[in-house]
């Protein structure tokens, strides 16, 4: 019989990491072995996490793609299930069923120079796209990372910073909205766009690779456009009222496209005639 794919498998939680006051990293492993040696993604992927009696919704997978021991889920507590999910512990169980969707181009972007733009917690579904190129290096051109979020204390990965500066060929930019009174803080204040002023991937043989708040990715991708990058050369990852994952519920649906099936990482050039207008 095939398997019911509206059915979710049960993971255990194995360890948890507090990366800011509402986000924490959840690392993942189904229950069943099998299910596990089954299990792979592509990076900008995702799954559907449910807890049981609760509901369920879609997160993006944040680990490296190549790890089979387990996988892992950054998730900020921002309604119901998060809130569930914020108060669970090492050994609870969880539901897991995916991976879905359409992920970051890796394949096609070899040879070629990668700019990563991220607000907030839009770094999670590009922290696999770091550690992907980091382990395939030569496969690559440069690597520019702009990262933003409104305050330092509400930035990810933070410990992995240093570790991304030190992959060849590899730059990372930083910017907050504000600093609080009493922090140091020694990179830029102001919204991501703001570095672009110190941008140094040129157009010309590069693809950039954006997600965070539909706002925040306007204003990039109308940014980049001034600087000579093409529609079809600026992949943005809309995980936007996404549910079933299959492309069936409809809540999704922008026009022909279903961001859960045809998505969730869009060229610009997809959806820019889209009735949705959502960039």
């Amino acid at each position: 019989m095939t398997e019911n794919p509206f059915i979710p498998k049960p993971a255990v939680i194995k360890a948890i990491k507090q990366q800011t006051h509402d986000t924490k990293t959840y690392t993942l492993a189904f229950v069943n072995e099998e299910d596990m040696k089954r299990f792979s993604f592509k990076p900008g992927q995702f799954n559907i996490v449910s807890v049981f009696g609760v509901g369920e919704a879609p997160f993006s997978i944040t680990s490296d793609c190549e790890e089979r021991e387990f996988f892992e889920h950054t998730i900020r507590r921002v309604g119901t299930l998060t809130g569930f999910l914020d108060g669970l512990k090492v050994g609870d169980i969880v539901g897991v069923r995916g991976p879905y969707g359409r992920g970051w181009p890796l394949e096609d972007a070899k040879g070629t120079d990668i700019l990563i733009v991220a607000g907030g917690i839009g770094l999670a579904p590009l922290r696999p796209v770091i550690k992907h190129i980091a382990r395939h290096r030569g496969d690559y051109g440069s690597l520019e990372i702009l990262y933003g979020a409104r305050t330092p204390g509400d930035m990810l990965f933070t410990d992995e910073f240093d570790e991304w500066r030190k992959i060849s060929d590899t730059t990372l930019r930083l910017t907050v909205d504000a600093v609080p009174k009493g922090v140091e803080w020694p990179h830029r204040v102001g919204v991501v766009t703001t570095l672009f002023d110190e941008l140094s991937t040129k157009p010309e043989n590069a693809v950039a690779f954006v997600c965070g708040p539909e706002i925040m990715m306007r204003f990039v991708v109308r940014g980049l456009l001034e600087r000579g990058f093409s529609k079809s050369s600026i992949y943005l990852s809309m995980e936007r009222r996404m549910r079933c994952g299959l492309g069936m519920c409809g809540r999704c649906q922008i026009g022909p496209k279903y961001v859960c099936r045809d998505g969730p990482v869009f060229t610009y050039e997809e959806i820019a005639p889209l009735p949705d207008k959502i960039l």
